[in-house]
């Protein structure tokens, strides 16, 4: 219908926005792409970043500086290239654009818990919304790990990720697929309140996450202060960011330990494909 189409115009970027349009609003799309780094590129780093609004205006798309030599900027998929790195910003700095921009929003994301990684924030589990699991668990799909081009597809008839990967137009099409359901997976989004918590922990179970009531992929504990471990440059510690929990370099960085060095460039990015 009339939606279908105006939403395939929005992946697409073919719509004007108007002022209105293009301020932030209440909703933001999260997507992130990764190069490679270390022994044969095996290893993932964020890349670049981008949000977009409820009506597909980017909010945020912007390059990371990287710490260590980049051995494949995986282009055929990131749409990274190294004249990219020109424009380059530093990780704490876009890291804590994004965590303002998402201060009492909903986040839209597609195996968002990724993307949350790879930026080492968290946001308010009532406040997020993933359309990987939302697609799975409304039975959209039967897959409960499909990849954004298959469900776009499926639900857009458009065809996404043909060619190299761009983070705008991926969060674009993740904003389209919530706009479809929105109706129907906006009343699953609720306050933490103690009598749906054992609700909640049975979800965060069938979504392989912790139960909190923040959703973060790297175990930033919702209390008490996150745990100490290592990312590129340095060490971390936890920062309030209203909602959210912004995880940055700390002065001792020398002195922090981890049990599993790397990790933060683990990430299982083949689920969002």
């Amino acid at each position: 219908g009339d939606l279908k189409s105006s939403l395939k115009a929005m992946v697409l970027g073919d719509i004007p926005y108007s002022d209105l349009q293009k301020q932030p609003g209440k909703y933001l799309a999260l997507d992130c792409e990764m190069v490679g780094v270390g022994i044969d590129g095996s290893e993932s780093s964020l890349a670049r970043v981008s949000l977009v609004n409820y009506h597909g205006a980017v909010q945020l798309d912007e390059f990371v500086r990287q710490r260590e030599r980049v051995v494949d900027y995986r282009t055929q998929y990131s749409g990274v290239r190294e004249r990219d790195m020109v424009k380059a910003k530093p990780f704490e700095e876009i890291q804590a654009q994004v965590a303002e921009l998402l201060k009492d929003k909903i986040l839209v994301g597609h195996a968002v818990f990724n993307d949350l990684k790879a930026l080492l924030l968290s946001h308010p589990r009532p406040q997020t919304l993933d359309t990987q699991y939302y697609a799975w668990k409304f039975k959209i799909t039967k897959s409960k790990y499909i990849a954004l081009r298959n469900l776009v597809k499926q639900e857009l008839g458009l065809t996404i990720q043909g060619g190299e990967h761009s983070s705008v137009t991926d969060a674009r099409a993740t904003m389209a697929v919530f706009r479809l359901y929105k109706r129907e997976w906006e009343k699953n989004l609720r306050p933490a309140t103690a009598s749906n918590k054992k609700k909640r922990k049975r979800e965060a179970d069938d979504e392989g996450t912790d139960g909190e009531d923040t959703v973060s992929g790297h175990g930033v504990p919702t209390n008490g202060p996150p745990s100490k471990a290592r990312f590129p440059g340095g060490g971390r510690k936890g920062v309030s960011s209203g909602l959210s929990t912004i995880v940055r370099v700390g002065a001792s960085a020398q002195k922090t330990k981890s049990t599993k060095q790397g990790w933060w460039k683990d990430l299982g990015g083949k689920l969002k494909r």
